[in-house]
């Protein structure tokens, strides 16, 4: 079986619901994930707009996911960290989901919610990390990678 991504609040290719908006009230979406390699030990989630006018704008990064884990819920980077997830810098300047926002008659944006299973138990990145910097750090321990893509418009 394929290494997959999806979610229960849209569909691959479908509108990502107004409520994990940054306009909305800014949650992270539920994802579930089946089938990564076997000798997976952990994950780096990372979600980017390709779309955006002054180029990939990204929009999350959370690292050191467990590699039993199957999900993150709806939230998960909401209040207080209480979970050992590593959280990456977005472009907002924040280390938390901040949802879809493009312009406004910016026509339809893709969110790209990719999930890259890793051969190491954590990253080692500096505290204030960025997504870009996560992702190119991912790279090289990558076993797999699955990808999800929800749209958006204002």
């Amino acid at each position: 079986m394929a290494f997959v991504l999806n979610s229960p609040a849209f569909g691959d290719g479908d509108p990502i619901p107004p409520k994990y908006a940054r306009d909305g009230d800014n949650v992270s979406p539920p994802l579930e994930w089946q089938d990564p390699p076997p000798a997976t030990q952990s994950f780096v989630l990372v979600v980017d707009d390709p779309d955006a006018p002054s180029g990939t704008f990204r929009h999350w990064g959370v690292y050191n996911i467990m590699g039993s884990r199957d999900r993150l819920p709806e939230g998960t980077t909401a209040g207080a960290k209480t979970e050992p997830l590593g959280r990456a810098v977005n472009d907002f300047g924040n280390a938390h989901w901040d949802g879809p926002q493009p312009p406004r008659g910016h026509g339809r944006h893709h969110y790209h919610f990719r999930l890259a299973a890793l051969d190491v138990p954590e990253l080692k990145v500096p505290a204030k990390a960025t997504v870009e910097q996560i992702w190119h750090a991912a790279r090289t321990h990558m076993l797999g990678q699955a990808e999800l893509v929800g749209t958006f418009e204002r």
